[in-house]
């Protein structure tokens, strides 16, 4: 056995490599976002500008949803790297329940891709799909505050109940937008599409006095 200060630096050390592995996971996500937009490409014979700005036309709702997705995977990494600023142990079920929450991470590429592909189209299939994901994300994160936020369990440093009970409630919000826009998208993709833009001044909007009053308590 291992002297306290030989196993705190160890905890120390093990706790960064789970943080490192999880900014590198968010960073291969956002750079894999700009890949599912393909150069156009048109025959040299065939070039023109009007063909050019006709295929950069056409990539239009791919732009949107890299845009849309590179916002929410930045909002997330923001949302994990304060959450785990308060984070001094972990656990089995931290760990996995981490890991799940960077699957979701992971598979943001590929379903922004399928979305935008068919953005527009009379299907509705690649915008659940799209809005499983984010479900998946928001409950994820909303699991994971609910977790650190127990003080029973010593994972976290000053994380109140108050902070994890409104960090819980803003993650859980998310989803339940994004299933607003499945619906909206069955009716009309164009208003859909402008949804999640919307989301910042909505949780703001929900949870700015919220906010206020929290860190007004804390001080």
């Amino acid at each position: 056995m291992g002297s306290p200060l030989h196993n705190e630096l160890r905890k120390e050390f093990q706790l960064e490599r789970l943080i490192l592995f999880s900014d590198a996971v968010f960073a291969i996500a956002i750079t894999l976002l700009v890949i599912e937009i393909k150069i156009p490409e048109i025959h040299a014979a065939d070039l023109t500008e009007e063909k050019l700005v006709s295929s950069l036309a056409h990539l239009i709702p791919k732009f949107i949803g890299f845009l849309v997705s590179f916002l929410i995977i930045g909002q997330y990494w923001t949302v994990h790297h304060r959450m785990f600023g308060y984070v001094i142990n972990f656990n089995g079920t931290l760990l996995w329940l981490n890991i799940f929450f960077l699957f979701a991470i992971a598979l943001m590429p590929f379903s922004t891709g399928f979305y935008s592909e068919y953005a527009g189209m009379p299907v509705i299939t690649p915008a659940i799909f799209y809005t499983a994901n984010i479900i998946m994300l928001g409950l994820l994160s909303f699991s994971l505050w609910r977790y650190l936020g127990n003080p029973k369990r010593n994972l976290t440093e000053n994380l109140s109940p108050q902070l994890a009970r409104y960090s819980s409630l803003r993650a859980i919000t998310v989803p339940v937008i994004f299933i607003l826009f499945s619906i909206a998208y069955s009716w009309k993709p164009i208003i859909a599409a402008f949804i999640p833009m919307l989301i910042p001044l909505i949780l703001r909007l929900l949870f700015g006095g919220m906010k206020k009053k929290i860190i007004n308590n804390n001080n």
